[in-house]
């Protein structure tokens, strides 16, 4: 037979253990028998879909990349979902939520379809049940999408991108959202800014919602930068046609102009993208701003040409001081001679040098004539050039005007849904 005090030592370790077990009603022991449940699949409801409240949405642009047409964003979600795998009704436990690990259960996957690399981040690594089964869970979803932004107005942008946040769906299992409020941070940031952010979707299509971020740009660096020196450039071109053509000083000023022109067409390089859907039409304007600055170039040099030599082009070179005539030559030497006085001829030498001296000056006066004409000759044309460079320009930026006034380019970002 058992002794008596081994049935009583068992008896009372029983009694502890029993004591033991009874007297775990903390939270750490309802965490870890709810863990040890292994809870990693979704809830399996009998409509096979998971209904996923996204309570809170707070949205903020990181950056924009106008070079590749893309922009970073990152998303602050704040949702809730029933599991009932997760309630307890146990009256041991007098709390009505607690802390669970954010590894140990399942937990939504959300995406963004248009996104070409998303990450997500939980806010936390605990997460929040409650007694009924209801599980608060925060995470942060940096991603980065495709949107061809309508730049044709450029720099004076006003143009949205939709976030198309959905989850995983499959016929009629998968996820299903409730939205609630969206709201907006560092609504600013650099040259961009972000007016509002608004939910819209197809009513028809629950798996169909998406972001819909309006965003517009300052043109205040844009302008500084880029269109008020070329404006300035070509008002100094126009300005230019007040400079002399003799010298050369005007061809050199506006070679001056061609350069600092180039310098503002590196930096416009840098900002706009080479190619897109809707080409900015600040491209078109510095091209054009271009080849007006080089026919203007152009067209000086031929006036000054055709002032100093009387023709645009010239295919004999020029003559060198030694090549004057002979006759010339001759005649000064013969002044030079006859102007010593001789006994036997002096009225015959006082009237060749008058001579001489008369047909030096008619030589002179119709050189200057000459030179005269051809100055005016060219001044003529050059006149007519300052009036038609200046009503070009005005007829071009009165159409520059009018084309930004009109809507000519229309972007559908919704096509990754077709």
């Amino acid at each position: 037979m058992v002794p008596a005090e081994e049935i009583r030592n068992i008896f009372c370790v029983l009694l502890c253990l029993i004591g033991a077990t009874s007297s775990c009603v903390s939270r750490r022991c309802l965490a870890n028998e709810l863990i040890s449940k292994e809870l990693y699949s979704p809830p399996q409801p009998p409509s096979c879909a998971v209904m996923v409240n996204l309570s809170s949405i707070q949205y903020e642009t990181l950056s924009v990349d106008t070079k590749t047409l893309r922009f970073s964003s990152r998303i602050k979600i704040k949702m809730e979902w029933k599991d009932p795998d997760l309630a307890w009704s146990d009256p041991k436990y007098k709390f009505t939520e607690l802390m669970l690990p954010v590894d140990k259960i399942w937990t939504p996957d959300l995406t963004v379809d248009n996104a070409v690399k998303t990450t997500v981040k939980p806010v936390s690594t605990d997460i929040l049940v409650r007694q009924d089964g209801t599980v608060e869970h925060s995470i942060q979803m940096y991603t980065t999408v495709v949107c061809a932004i309508n730049l044709f107005n450029y720099p004076f942008v006003y143009d949205a991108c939709p976030v198309a946040l959905n989850g995983w769906s499959q016929s009629s299992c998968g996820l299903r959202f409730q939205y609630g409020s969206i709201s907006t941070v560092g609504s600013s940031r650099g040259e961009w800014q972000t007016v509002s952010v608004e939910l819209r979707g197809d009513k028809d299509k629950l798996d169909r919602n998406y972001l819909y971020v309006t965003m517009s740009i300052n043109p205040f660096n844009t302008i500084v930068t880029l269109i008020l020196p070329s404006v300035l450039i070509m008002l100094a071109d126009l300005v230019s046609f007040a400079l002399p053509l003799e010298g050369g000083k005007r061809s050199s000023f506006k070679i001056t102009l061609v350069l600092s022109f180039t310098m503002s067409l590196l930096i416009l390089t840098d900002h706009l993208p080479d190619t897109g859907l809707c080409s900015p039409l600040i491209r078109y304007h510095f091209c054009f701003c271009l080849v007006v600055l080089v026919v203007s170039l152009l067209a000086s040099m031929i006036f000054t040409r055709i002032a100093t030599d009387g023709s645009a082009f010239s295919c004999t070179l020029p003559k060198r001081a030694s090549d004057k005539p002979k006759s010339t030559n001759a005649k000064m030497q013969g002044l030079s001679l006859k102007s010593v006085p001789t006994v036997s001829a002096d009225v015959f030498t006082e009237k060749a040098s008058i001579e001489n001296i008369v047909t030096f000056l008619e030589n002179m006066e119709k050189a200057n004539k000459e030179t005269k004409k051809k100055q005016n000759f060219a001044n003529r044309f050059d006149k007519i050039c300052f009036c038609t460079y200046f009503w070009i320009d005005v007829v071009y930026a009165i159409c520059l005007i009018g084309i930004t006034r009109t809507e000519f380019c229309k972007i559908n970002n919704l096509d990754f849904w077709s």
